[in-house]
C-alpha cells in the first residue's frame, strides 16, 4: 500500500487521549517491534517528500521559442539570410537566443521550493524500538514509533505528546508564533487551531527546552509541512502582467505585420509590376522594420538593470520579469513576525502596585529608559520586578558591537534587557543572590521558580501565567515596599488591559525565607508576596512604520496574515497604521464562509489573525480574483505557497527560510519591509522606461512602414531601398531605443495609482502617440522627400536624406518620450542622461559615415547630402519636438487623459507618510 491511501483521511489526534492514540494506531508507549516498523515502513514509505518530477532541459529551453514573435523573428532572419543580409539575421537571432538564455535560466523555482522543504527534516531521530533507546534516519520514521525528544532538536515527524516536562517548542516557521510554545499530553478541543493544538508536535519546528516523549501519528508528506509541499506543488506559477500583456501584443502584433506583408506583396506583383524577388525583398525589410525585433533585447536590458538597482537597496531580484510587477502591486499580504516586527520579544509595561512604568526601547539592548506614570515609587516597584525575572532566568544575553543576540526563551531574554534598562548588575546580583536549585517551567503548573542563597535565608522568586502567580499569592509589594493585602481583582484588571492591547503578560513574585529548605518543588511553592506584572509584545520596525505609510502613499494596501492571536495582530496593526481603523477576521471565520462570499471578505480586512497555509493562500487567490496584483512577504516554511501563488513572492533574506526563499521572486537582503516600498519605486521606474521603450519604438518603425506602403501602393518612387530600411532599423535599435533603459524615474512616480492588471501595455494615450507620430514621420519623410526633388537633387542624395531625416525626428522624439508624465522642454530634459548623449554622438557618427564615406556609399546607394539641406533636416526634427510638446500640454490642461496629469493631482499623500529615497 502506498502512503498516498493514507493521505485522505486526517484525524484528529489532538482531541484525542494519548492512550487512544496508541490504541488506534496499534502501537505501546515503548515503541514498536523493528519488525514491525519495517513492515509499516513498506506500508506508508520513507518519511520525506517526494521529490518533483523534473522537466529535461531541453524542453525548459524549446518553451523558450513557442511565443509568435519569437517564432516570426527567427523566420525573418532565416529569410534575410537566404537574401544575402547576414548583418540583420545574426542581430535577429542574437535577440532571440538572449532571450531564450535569460528564461531558461530563470527556471526551475518549485525544484527548488520543494528541495529546501525536504531539507527541513532533521537527518536522525532517537526513537524507542523493542524497548530499548536508540537512533535512526528520519526517514525510516513510521506511523506508530515513540520519539524522544529534548531541547534543540528538530521534531522529526507529526506526533502526538504521550509525556512531558517542560516542553516549548518554537513553532514559528509553521503557524508564525512569535515566541515558544507549551506543549501537554491531555488532549484538545477538536476546533482547536493549528498553533492551539498543545497536545501535538509538529515535523520541522524547534525544541526550545523540556523533554518529550511523542507517538508517531504521520510521515513524510502527511505531515503538516508535507500538506505545505502539496499546496506549493500545486500552485501554477503565475505569468507576470508584463509578460502577459507582451505575450498578446506579439500574437497580435505578428498576426498585423504577416498579414499587411503578405496583402503588400500581392499588391506589389499584382497591381504595381514589381518583379517578384524584387517585392519579396522590399516586403521582408519592411516586415523586419515593422516588427520590434529589438523590444525584447531592450525589455530584457531594462529588466535587469533595475535587477542591479534593487540590489543596491538590499531587495534581491531572483526572476527577472518580476521587476515590473511591483510596479503593479496593488496589494502587500504581509506576514507579522520577524518581517513587520522583529521578532524580538521586549517588555514593554510594567504595572506595580505604585502604578505603572512604561519601558522604552526595542530588542534585546539593554538599552532604553523607565518612565514611571505615577510618583516615583512606580520606579522602585518596577525594579524589584526586573530583579525578580534577572534571578529567575535561565537565557544568556551576548552582543557583538551593537548586535545583541540571546540563548534561550525570548521571553527570559526580554527580561536580561529590561535588567539592563533598570541598570541593574546581572554579575553582582547573581553573586549575592546565588541558586540553590529551580522548579523548571512546566505547562500543567505555568510557572517557573528559582531559589537562591539571601543572607542566611533563602530568596524565592516565581514568574508565570498572572491567575497561576496570584493564586499562590498572599500578600503584595505596596508602594513602600512593604507587604500588604492581596487586591487579585486589580491585578486581573491590569491583565485583561495589558492583554486588550495585544501584551503577552507574566506575573512576578516573591518570598524570603528564614533558612534555606531541604527540599524544593512545585508543592513548596507558596505564600508569595505579588510584585507585579510584565507586559511583553514583539515591537514593530520602526522601518517598517514608515515603510507601511510609503505604501500608503502609493495606493497600496497593506494587509498582515499571521498565526498569532487576533489581539496581538490588532495591536501591532494599529502601531503599523495598516488603515485608520484596522479590521480583523480569524482563521475561523475564514472556515465559515465560502468562497463566493470570500474576495469582499478580505477587501475590507486589514488582518486576518490564527491564519493556516490554505488560508493564506486563499487569501491571495480571492484578493486576485478581485483584479489585485499581489506581493506575498513571508520568512516561514507556511509562507511557501502563498508566496508562490503570489504575484510576487518576498523572502526575508536573514531569517527566512529556504523554502521561503526557494518559493519567491524576490529576496530581501537586510530582512527590512522598507525595502519593499523602495523596490515598488524601482519596479514603478522599470515599467515606466518598459512603455518608453514601446512608446518610441512602435511608431518610428510605423513611420518607416507607412512611409513605404504608402509609396507602393500609391505607385510612387521609394523614398528608400531595402538595405536603407534595414540600416535605419538595424542602427537605431541598437543606440536610441537601448538609451530609454537607462532613464531614471520622473518626479512623482510614488505618487501615482498603482496601474490595474488588466490595464493594455497600450494606453489610449500611447495608442494616439503611436498614430500621431507615426503620421508625423510619414509627412516628414514624404516632405524632405519631395523637397529633395524640387531642389533638383538626384534620388540617390533624395533618398539619404529621407533616412536621415528619420534619425534626426527619431532624435527630437527620443527627448519628448523621455518625459510621459511632464514636458521635456526644460533644461534637465534638453541635458539628457550620458547613456541618452552616447547614444545620440552614436546615431550622428553612424549617419556621417552612411552620408559621406564612399565605401558606405556604395554598399547602401546612398549620397552626400549638401550643408543646406542638413540643416533643414535637422530644423524638422525640432519642429516634430514643439508640435509634440505642444500636444502633451493641450491633452494635460484639457484632462482628457489620466496618464498625462501631474502625479500629486492623481493621488494625495496621507498625512503620515514619508518619501521614499
Amino acid at each position: 500500500m502506498r502512503p498516498n491511501d493514507h493521505r485522505e483521511v486526517q484525524v484528529d489526534w489532538h482531541a484525542q487521549p494519548h492512550e487512544d492514540v496508541l490504541q488506534a494506531l496499534s502501537a505501546t508507549a515503548d515503541g514498536l517491534s523493528g519488525d514491525e516498523a519495517r513492515r509499516r515502513l513498506s506500508e506508508y514509505g520513507r518519511n520525506e517528500l517526494p521529490a518533483p518530477r523534473a522537466t529535461p532541459a531541453w524542453r525548459r529551453l524549446l518553451r523558450h521559442f513557442q511565443d509568435p514573435l519569437i517564432l516570426f523573428l527567427l523566420a525573418a532572419a532565416i529569410t534575410a539570410l537566404a537574401l544575402g543580409h547576414v548583418v540583420d539575421a545574426v542581430v535577429i537571432a542574437a535577440v532571440v537566443a538572449i532571450n531564450a538564455l535569460v528564461g531558461f535560466v530563470q527556471e526551475g523555482r518549485a525544484e527548488q521550493a520543494m528541495s529546501a522543504l525536504r531539507s527541513m527534516l532533521a537527518a536522525t531521530a532517537r526513537v524507542s524500538r523493542d524497548g530499548a533507546r536508540t537512533t535512526i534516519p528520519v526517514a525510516e520514521l513510521v506511523p506508530g514509533d515513540v520519539v524522544l525528544l529534548e531541547a534543540g532538536d528538530r521534531v522529526p515527524a507529526d506526533a502526538r505528546v504521550l509525556r512531558c516536562r517542560g516542553m516549548r517548542i518554537d513553532e514559528a516557521v509553521l503557524t508564525g508564533e512569535s515566541v515558544p510554545v507549551d506543549k501537554r499530553a491531555e488532549p484538545v478541543a477538536v476546533e482547536a487551531d493549528l498553533g492551539d493544538r498543545a497536545s501535538m508536535l509538529y515535523s520541522g519546528t524547534l525544541v526550545a527546552s523540556g523533554q518529550a516523549s511523542a507517538v508517531v501519528v504521520a510521515t513524510g508528506p502527511d505531515t503538516e509541512v508535507g500538506r505545505i509541499g502539496t499546496l506549493l506543488g500545486g500552485v501554477d506559477s503565475l505569468t507576470t502582467p508584463l509578460l502577459a500583456q507582451m505575450s498578446q501584443f506579439g500574437r497580435r502584433f505578428t498576426l498585423l505585420a504577416l498579414v499587411l506583408a503578405a496583402l503588400l506583396f500581392l499588391f506589389a506583383i499584382g497591381f504595381r509590376d514589381y518583379a517578384w524577388l524584387d517585392a519579396l525583398m522590399i516586403v521582408v525589410a519592411l516586415a523586419v522594420g515593422l516588427v520590434p525585433e529589438g523590444l525584447p533585447a531592450v525589455i530584457t536590458i531594462t529588466l535587469a538593470l533595475g535587477v542591479r538597482r534593487m540590489a543596491a537597496r538590499h531587495a534581491i531580484i531572483r526572476r527577472l520579469a518580476a521587476v515590473e510587477t511591483l510596479g503593479a502591486t496593488t496589494v502587500i499580504c504581509t506576514d507579522k513576525t520577524g518581517t513587520l516586527t522583529r521578532n524580538e520579544m521586549t517588555v514593554r509595561l510594567l504595572v506595580t502596585s505604585a502604578g505603572d512604568v512604561r519601558v522604552e526601547g526595542g530588542g534585546y539592548a539593554p538599552v532604553g529608559a523607565l518612565t514611571p506614570d505615577g510618583g516615583g515609587g512606580a520606579i522602585t516597584a518596577a525594579i524589584e520586578v526586573a530583579r525578580i525575572g534577572l534571578l529567575c532566568n535561565d537565557a544568556r544575553l551576548h552582543h557583538e558591537g551593537e548586535r545583541w543576540w540571546i540563548d534561550g526563551d525570548p521571553m527570559e531574554g526580554a527580561l536580561l534587557a529590561l535588567a539592563g534598562k533598570a541598570r541593574l548588575d546581572p554579575a553582582a546580583i547573581e553573586d549575592r543572590h546565588p541558586r540553590i536549585d529551580e522548579v523548571p517551567f512546566d505547562a500543567d503548573y505555568r510557572f517557573m521558580a528559582t531559589l537562591h542563597r539571601d543572607g542566611d535565608g533563602a530568596l524565592v522568586c516565581v514568574k508565570g501565567a498572572p491567575e497561576q502567580v496570584l493564586a499562590l499569592s498572599g500578600a503584595q509589594l505596596d508602594a513602600a515596599g512593604n507587604s500588604a493585602p492581596l487586591q487579585a481583582g486589580h491585578w486581573q484588571q491590569a491583565v485583561d488591559a495589558a492583554g486588550a492591547e495585544g501584551q503577552r503578560v507574566l506575573g512576578f513574585a516573591f518570598a524570603r525565607l528564614a533558612q534555606v529548605p531541604e527540599r524544593f518543588a512545585f508543592a513548596d511553592v507558596r505564600d508569595l508576596t505579588f510584585a507585579g506584572i510584565a507586559g511583553f509584545i514583539d515591537p514593530p520596525r520602526e522601518e517598517a512604520i514608515r515603510a507601511v505609510a510609503d505604501s500608503r502613499s502609493a495606493g497600496i494596501a497593506v494587509k498582515m496574515i499571521t498565526g498569532d492571536h487576533a489581539a496581538t495582530a490588532s495591536a501591532i496593526a494599529r502601531q503599523l497604521q495598516l488603515a485608520d481603523d484596522p479590521q480583523v477576521v480569524t482563521g475561523r471565520a475564514l472556515d465559515d464562509i465560502d468562497d463566493a462570499d470570500l474576495p469582499a471578505l478580505v477587501e475590507r480586512a486589514h488582518v486576518f489573525a490564527r491564519s493556516s497555509p490554505a488560508h493564506k493562500l486563499r487569501i491571495v487567490r480571492a484578493l486576485q480574483s478581485r483584479g489585485h496584483t499581489v506581493a506575498m512577504t513571508g520568512d516561514g516554511v507556511n509562507d511557501a505557497p502563498a508566496l508562490k501563488q503570489a504575484d510576487i513572492g518576498i523572502a526575508m533574506g536573514h531569517k527566512g527560510t529556504e523554502a521561503a526563499k526557494e518559493a519567491s521572486e524576490m529576496v530581501l537582503a537586510d530582512d527590512n519591509f522598507a525595502s519593499i516600498a523602495a523596490a515598488v519605486h524601482e519596479g514603478r521606474a522599470v515599467y515606466d522606461n518598459i512603455r518608453k521603450v514601446v512608446a518610441w519604438t512602435l511608431p518610428t518603425n510605423g513611420g518607416e512602414a507607412l512611409t513605404v506602403a504608402l509609396a507602393i501602393v500609391f505607385g510612387w518612387v521609394l523614398p528608400m531601398t531595402a538595405p536603407q530600411i534595414l540600416w535605419v532599423n538595424m542602427v537605431l535599435s541598437i543606440t536610441l531605443g537601448l538609451a530609454l533603459a537607462f532613464e531614471p524615474p520622473e518626479p512623482g512616480v510614488m505618487r501615482r495609482p498603482p496601474r490595474q492588471r488588466s490595464a493594455s501595455l497600450i494606453s489610449p494615450f500611447m495608442l494616439w502617440r503611436i498614430v500621431l507620430v507615426s503620421l508625423l514621420f510619414t509627412a516628414g519623410a514624404f516632405g524632405i522627400f519631395a523637397w529633395a526633388q524640387r531642389r533638383g537633387l538626384d534620388i540617390a542624395t533624395a533618398r539619404t536624406m529621407v533616412v536621415n531625416v528619420f534619425c534626426v525626428m527619431e532624435i527630437f522624439y527620443l527627448f519628448s518620450v523621455r518625459y510621459l508624465h511632464g514636458g521635456s522642454l526644460s533644461l534637465r530634459g534638453l541635458r539628457g542622461t550620458p547613456a541618452v548623449l552616447w547614444a545620440v554622438a552614436a546615431v550622428v557618427v553612424a549617419q556621417l559615415a552612411f552620408t559621406y564615406l564612399p565605401w558606405m556609399n556604395t554598399l547602401f546607394g546612398s549620397s552626400p547630402v549638401p550643408l543646406l539641406e542638413g540643416v533643414v533636416i535637422v530644423l524638422v526634427g525640432v519642429a516634430m519636438l514643439l508640435v509634440l510638446e505642444v500636444e502633451k500640454r493641450l491633452l494635460r490642461r484639457l484632462g482628457v487623459l489620466d496618464e498625462l496629469k501631474p502625479a500629486s493631482a492623481v493621488l494625495p499623500i496621507p498625512a503620515q507618510a514619508g518619501g521614499v529615497a
